[in-house]
């Protein structure tokens, strides 16, 4: 047993002889009160509880003295303060130096000064001359007798304190000088106060102060003696003796533990050294007081001990030992310079927290599968995700296998082709199979039975796999060549379906794939199969919705002569939008445009995109006004979104935008109305870009306001620019902002054709816009005088004739003889019906585009209907005949009337 220097090297013998008859119940208690007593004559606590008494009663009775000794000083302050400012008042009063003049000063003053005395509560007031004779005093007897006390100092003008013992006690009397006007002291007044007077309060505060002290005293006692009490409990009333008797139980304690410890001084000598210490580190029997570096201990456990540095469960090999080291500096509350050190041996436990740290890794990287794993909805790189977190940390290569119809988003169907999808590895040039190859694995090879069976197959030792290399002899050689020896395969299990396989390959750890990496390969692939299935299952409802979507589009654009267009759409990011477009040729050679926007995304909005191009298709075929047309659709958006209620499982219609233009190439008039949409681009012939006005109409859904309309009279070659808010506005750009860069983009194409406008614009676009995009660029076109004719006719039936030869004519002009007679039926049916049920002004006009377009204008607005005349009737035939010999035929209302209009096609041959 090691021990500090200056302690007894051995314990004091125990007293020999026959044992001690048990003690009595009497005599134990007698023998136990006199050992109690002794205890309490010797014990630490009385001593304590003395010294403690001793110094609150010094300090009760300095506090009193000060206390005392201030009272004094206090009250011979005050008492000259009073007297003083008594005796100047009384001598600076009105008429104190006037009465001084007068035969009978005493008449005068003696009342003042006693009613003075009596106000101010001193104990005289004495007015004399210069001479020391009193003129007043409180006994009037004294009166006329010469003043005792110093009045030297006050007759030149001065004034005199002073305390002496006067007939009434200890008094502090003042003199000070009385001033006439001049200056010159023509008396003296002298006032008194005795220190009993001012004294007064403070000598009945004095019996309180000591009854406080007392009390304090009482009770700093009291405190002292529980303070006393529980040192005596906690010490248990041990001496000396008793003292040293527990010590050296400690000390035994400390040399029976299993747990090294070690006390080091601030100079780095050994102190103390108990036994599990002595064996642990191998020191030898006179260690203590030699310095830790001169004890054969190696370099860093020696370092640590030297430096005392605060150390924490350090582990530190020491020969065969894995010792687990604690250090604490003991001065950290002002104990001695140096360090205590605690040594555990831990050799057993390290095998334990490898596996500790092992399973840590493992369950950290299945927390980073949970959170890196299906951060897309993309299979590819969900795929890839899987790859690269399983390399380095649990393989040295990663690859992913899937089927096609899963990349494709369809369900797997049975097989053992599949594609790879992702590969990952320490390196780049190891000779696996690359992404993109389509790999079918032979009957024998662990990759077909995995998928046949749904089992992972762990391949410890590759080149003792014959299944495995006959897959492709040359490739798997190559495989083996570069160092890869072990694999294990786990299949992508997405309920009952087999996704595909994941196969993690090892070349640089030495020791094949075992069984519980076999269970964490398992676990890591389970949770990315259900994020790879649910991406499969989003590209299937994604493709879906797009193939939808583009269904739902124009697929061509419809023939026509009077805008020449070009287009583009760009789905967005993620999902599929509302936004369509349409081009819709109208009578008389006119064509609408139309650019819509669905609000929000998915099947629902391509549903609804496909709902209200149809309505757009039916109201444009009645050839209504722009504003006429968005008030019928805007009510079958309101109609839609009250049919489909949360009840019917559909989200609501939120609403749409839809801008509506109709160009007509003769009068070059372009008539535009809007619905919550952007205003179209408009492309002057000189380059000049502009936003028309064009009043902007709530959205379609709201209800309640009137749609307005704007007329641009457009030059030939201007440029109409339509287009949806994904084109000018995302998160992160405003409206403002993308119809600068779009007029910018217009203005460097000013010359371009629409499709090389298409090119511009798109161009300040991302790869991928976050919102769907649809443009529409169509470049203006004129019908000129020389394939137009226009008459008018007056309201005879006569006038028929003629206007049938002036038709026959154009059309001969024009190279269409062959037209003469159709054209001829068709005008007189129309003209004649006009002139009998309509209203003048009537018109008539030809206009050659594609078609021949025979108009017949007048100022009623009443519509014919097509009927079938029964054979009694002698009318009713006349719009059934034009219905069999145009191809199109139908009315158009203007502000000033009706127009019907007929086409037939006209023979193929170029325009002249």
């Amino acid at each position: 047993m090691v021990r500090l220097p200056g302690r007894p090297e051995t314990r004091p013998p125990r007293p020999s002889g026959p044992p001690r008859a048990p003690l009595g119940p009497r005599q134990e208690g007698t023998r136990a009160d006199e050992g109690r007593r002794g205890v309490v004559r010797r014990s630490l606590a009385g001593q304590v509880f003395f010294l403690q008494v001793v110094i609150v009663l010094l300090l009760v009775v300095s506090a009193v003295v000060a206390q005392f000794l201030q009272v004094r000083h206090d009250i011979n302050r005050e008492a000259r303060n009073r007297s003083v400012a008594v005796a100047q008042a009384f001598a600076n009063a009105p008429g104190t130096a006037a009465a001084l003049r007068l035969p009978d000063p005493t008449a005068v003053l003696q009342p003042k000064a006693e009613a003075a005395r009596k106000a101010t509560g001193v104990d005289f007031i004495v007015v004399m001359n210069t001479d020391g004779i009193r003129y007043t005093h409180p006994k009037p007897d004294r009166i006329g007798k010469k003043f005792v006390g110093t009045i030297g100092p006050a007759v030149a003008g001065g004034t005199v304190v002073e305390e002496v013992n006067g007939t009434i006690g200890p008094l502090v009397q003042a003199v000070v000088p009385v001033k006439d006007a001049s200056g010159k002291v023509v008396g003296l007044v002298s006032t008194g106060i005795t220190l009993a007077h001012v004294g007064g309060a403070a000598d009945r505060q004095l019996p309180l102060l000591l009854a406080a002290a007392a009390a304090a005293l009482v009770l700093a006692t009291g405190g002292t003696a529980l303070v006393s009490r529980r040192l005596l409990r906690q010490t248990h009333g041990l001496g000396p003796s008793e003292m040293t008797r527990m010590y050296e139980h400690h000390d035994a304690v400390l040399h029976a533990v299993r747990e090294g410890v070690l006390i080091v001084g601030g100079d780095g000598r050994l102190l103390l050294a108990n036994d599990e210490a002595h064996r642990l580190l191998d020191l030898p029997e006179d260690a203590e007081q030699r310095h830790v570096r001169e004890l054969g201990l190696d370099e860093e456990t020696a370092e640590l001990l030297d430096s005392g540095r605060v150390a924490t469960d350090e582990v530190h090999l020491v020969k065969d030992r894995l010792l687990a080291v604690n250090q604490r500096p003991t001065d950290l509350r002002g104990g001695p310079a140096g360090s205590v050190t605690t040594l555990r041996d831990s050799t057993e436990l390290r095998a334990l927290s490898g596996r500790a740290e092992v399973a840590r890794e493992r369950l950290n990287m299945l927390y980073d599968a949970g959170v890196g794993i299906g951060t897309s909805l993309d299979v590819t790189r969900t795929a890839g995700e899987l790859a690269q977190l399983a390399v380095p940390r649990f393989a040295d290569f990663a690859t992913v296998d899937l089927f096609d119809a899963v990349l494709n988003g369809e369900e797997p169907k049975p097989g053992t082709a599949l594609r790879r999808a992702a590969c990952s590895g320490i390196d780049e040039d190891a000779p696996l199979y690359p992404v993109g190859e389509r790999i079918r694995f032979v009957p024998t090879s662990p990759q077909a039975r995995s998928l046949t069976t749904g089992q992972s197959v762990v391949e410890p030792v590759l080149r003792e796999a014959p299944g495995w290399r006959a897959q492709d002899l040359e490739r798997t050689g190559q495989v083996v060549t570069y160092g890869i020896h072990s694999l294990i395969i786990v299949p992508l299990r997405a309920g009952n379906l087999v996704l595909g396989l994941a196969n993690f390959w090892r070349s640089q750890k030495p020791q094949p794939f075992d069984a519980e990496e076999l269970e964490l390969a398992e676990e890591l692939v389970a949770r990315a199969a259900v994020s790879i299935d649910n991406a499969r299952r989003y590209t299937r409802e994604h493709s879906m919705a797009v193939t939808l979507q583009r269904s739902l589009l124009p697929r061509s654009l419809p023939e026509q002569d009077a805008l020449e267009i070009a287009y583009r759409y760009l789905p967005a990011q993620a999902g599929v939008g509302g936004d369509w477009f349409d081009v819709l040729p109208l009578s008389g050679a006119r064509v609408a445009l139309v650019v819509g926007d669905v609000v929000g995304h998915g099947l629902h909005a391509a549903a609804t995109m496909g709902r209200l191009r149809t309505a757009v298709h039916n109201f444009s075929s009645l050839d209504l006004p722009p504003d006429e047309l968005l008030g019928l659709l805007d009510e079958l958006v309101g109609r839609i979104d009250q049919d489909e209620t949360p009840s019917d499982g559909a989200a609501a219609v939120t609403g749409a935008t839809c801008l509506y233009a109709v160009y007509d190439p003769v009068s070059r008039r372009c008539t535009v109305a809007r619905a919550g949409h952007p205003p179209l681009a408009l492309v002057r012939p000189d380059g000049t870009v502009e936003f028309p006005e064009v009043p902007a109409g709530p959205p379609l859904g709201l209800g309640g306001l009137p749609f307005e309309t704007a007329d641009l009279d457009l030059a030939e070659g201007s440029r109409l620019v339509l287009y949806t808010d994904g084109l000018v506005e995302d998160r992160e750009r405003d409206i403002d902002d993308g119809l600068a860069l779009l007029s910018e983009a217009l203005g460097r194409a000013a010359d371009a054709s629409p499709e090389e406008t298409c090119r511009a614009v798109l161009d300040v676009l991302p790869d991928r816009p976050s919102d769907d995009v649809a443009l529409l660029v169509a470049r203006t076109r004129v019908l000129g005088p020389d394939r137009v004719a226009e008459w008018q006719v007056p309201p005879d039936p006569a006038a028929v004739s003629k206007i049938r030869a002036s038709v026959i004519r154009q059309l001969t002009d024009w190279g269409l003889e062959e037209q003469s007679f159709t054209t001829e039926l068709i005008l007189s049916e129309l003209v004649t019906n006009a002139i009998r049920y309509g209203r003048a002004p009537i018109g008539v006009r030809l206009l050659r585009d594609r078609t021949l377009i025979c108009e017949v204008s007048d100022g009623s607005t009443t519509s014919p209907h097509l009927r079938y005349a029964a054979s009694t009737d002698e009318g009713g035939r006349g719009l059934f005949l034009v219905a069999q010999l145009a191809d199109r035929w139908g009315t158009r209302y203007t502000p000033n009337g009706k127009i019907i209009w007929a086409e037939q096609p006209l023979p193929e041959q170029p325009l002249p």
